[in-house]
């Protein structure tokens, strides 16, 4: 038994990443609505409640399940037109800084919200942005996680730089100068006053829900909020126009997938990074790790040394697919796994960047990794599972309020993804005009025989995919219940290259949970790993749904370290 009991539930099932959030979907999902309409509701919600990590302004990548195979939701922001290789050489920039305003793009969530609602809900957007309007309109308590102690990505560890630089986030975010005590209630009056006049114009005029949503698409993308946030980025140096914002379109398409051990693993293409973890699945053996055992020298080697493998080839190979041709299929294929897999030395770490060449073209990029900045946490995501048994995993993040400055009229800062570009000329994700950059944001879904089986997903940038594939493997291999697979002692590699600016790496280095015992982390340093002690309950945040069929029942786990860090406070419910 861990920190928290596993949720039971036999009609519907949301997890979260703050329990106002959860019950917001709860109340949609209680009243009818599909586990589409939740998941707005709630990613709404999250972007009133923890602006720290994902607002408004941000990006929406999901994964859906609703009866006919599963779809990928692209979300996801584009470069500014006006954003070139050149431009970005003659301002002599070596990466893009998220607090250079090059970094900065059209706002992505808007849309995607939209489009997951019109495709797979039933609601109108005025009705599930209720309680989001609600809790920036008449305010919320303040939480720890956003209030902070005084780490970054929190108003109390970024205060200086709010009060120094970004004055418009100060005089939302720092009432006083100071920021707002726990439990005090905080109020976003101008992110309510976007979301009521998307809500307005779709009440006007009448006609279909489809054309309603067009509507607060409009007043959104062609109306008062893209004018400000044109208007604003302009005074700061960004070469978004609204031309980008008019010109931007969401899409659905086919997620990518992998079989392993009977199930089916589904991830978004590689414009995200979740086909890393489809390359991991693919190097690993199901039997060998059950006979290691859990948490094993043995198991923990192999996990690692095939992360490293899959990420070198998403540094190789990963981009838009609309401008760069990325061999996806053969990155996941069977040969290629078998040749890849005999790199792997189940006694000795790799300290060193092994790209491989599925295609047997010899390319390569070459240049050392710089040296390594300190992490931080930045995304949220929401697990919905309704009573049809639809499926949503939705990560939504960007636009946090430590990464660039407040749009006064807006109340939330435009994303900064732009950031994940590399400025090598031959780098698949290399920066160009309308181009989407990489992202890590990864949500994953689960079938068995074509029916859903599973929702997992966590924030963390580069280690999204490596903690789900822990949580994954903890549900499938060993048969934990959803709560003890997330609460379970977890590791991370450092030694991918960051997807973030300045793009920095740890060759060879993993980050291990204290709670991992001892004798296990002495085994893992023998064979040549280097051992970033961390604190019991670091490496977080997973939150994973289980379809138990046999059962006709829910099965659900939010991971509390998010609470026990004081960063962000997960919660699952059901009925």
């Amino acid at each position: 038994m861990g920190l928290r009991p596993t949720i039971l539930a036999r009609d519907w099932l949301v997890t979260t990443e703050h329990y106002l959030s959860a019950q917001a979907a709860a109340a949609v999902l209680g009243a009818g609505g599909t586990a589409a309409d939740a998941a707005v509701a709630a990613i709404l919600a999250e972007g009133v409640l923890n602006p720290h990590m994902h607002t408004f302004g941000g990006e929406v990548v999901a994964l859906v399940h609703a009866g006919r195979g599963v779809e990928a939701l692209n979300g996801h922001t584009r470069a500014p037109l006006g954003l070139t290789l050149e431009r970005c050489r003659a301002a002599r920039l070596t990466s893009l800084s998220p607090d250079h305003p090059y970094s900065w793009s059209v706002p992505a969530a808007p849309a995607a919200l939209l489009a997951l609602l019109e495709r797979f809900g039933t609601w109108t957007f005025a009705d599930v942005a209720a309680p989001a309007i609600d809790l920036a309109r008449r305010g919320f308590p303040m939480h720890p996680g956003l209030r902070g102690p005084g780490e970054n990505l929190s108003i109390a560890g970024d205060r200086e730089k709010f009060l120094e630089r970004w004055p418009t986030t100060a005089a939302l975010y720092l009432p006083g100068g100071e920021p707002p005590p726990v439990g005090a209630l905080f109020t976003n009056p101008a992110l309510a006053a976007v979301l009521e006049t998307m809500a307005e114009a779709e009440r006007r005029g009448g006609g279909s829900r489809a054309a309603g949503l067009a509507r607060a698409r409009d007043a959104f993308y062609r109306g008062a909020p893209a004018e400000a946030a044109c208007r604003f980025a302009a005074e700061q140096g960004s070469l978004l126009g609204r031309v980008d914002f008019e010109r931007y379109e969401p899409r659905f398409e086919p997620a990518v997938e992998r079989a392993f051990a009977g199930l089916t693993v589904h991830k978004c293409g590689p414009w995200t990074s979740g086909p890393v973890l489809l390359q991991t699945l693919a190097l690993l053996d199901p039997a060998a790790l059950r006979a290691a055992g859990h948490n094993s020298p043995d198991y923990l080697h192999a996990v690692v040394e095939a992360l490293k493998l899959a990420f070198a080839d998403r540094e190789q190979y990963y981009g838009d697919p609309d401008v760069v041709d990325v061999p996806i299929e053969a990155l996941l294929s069977d040969a290629y796994a078998s040749r890849r897999r005999s790199l792997i030395d189940p006694r000795r770490a790799s300290l060193e960047e092994r790209p491989g060449d599925p295609r047997r073209l010899a390319a390569r990029l070459d240049g050392p990794p710089v040296p390594a900045a300190p992490w931080g946490p930045g995304t949220t995501h929401v697990n919905v599972v309704d009573r049809a048994r639809t499926v949503v995993s939705a990560t939504a993040s960007g636009a946090w309020i430590g990464a660039s400055p407040v749009v006064p009229e807006l109340g939330f800062p435009l994303t900064t993804r732009c950031q994940t570009f590399a400025l090598h000329p031959a780098h698949p994700n290399v920066v160009a005009p309308g181009k989407q950059p990489r992202t890590t944001l990864s949500p994953t879904l689960v079938t068995r025989d074509g029916r859903p089986a599973m929702a997992l997903g966590t924030m963390g940038g580069d280690h999204q995919d490596q903690w789900t594939l822990q949580a994954f493997l903890n549900l499938v291999l060993f048969g934990m219940e959803p709560q003890d697979a997330v609460e379970a002692p977890r590791v991370s590699t450092q030694h991918p290259r960051n997807s973030f600016h300045p793009h920095e790496a740890k060759l060879g280095q993993i980050r291990v949970e204290a709670r991992v015992a001892y004798e296990v982390r002495r085994a893992l340093q023998a064979r040549g790993h280097r051992i970033e002690l961390r604190p019991e309950w670091a490496e977080g945040y997973v939150l994973a749904i289980v379809v138990d069929e046999t059962r006709g029942i829910l099965r659900g786990g939010a991971d509390p370290r998010g609470e026990v860090a004081g960063v962000i406070p997960a919660y699952a419910i059901g009925w």
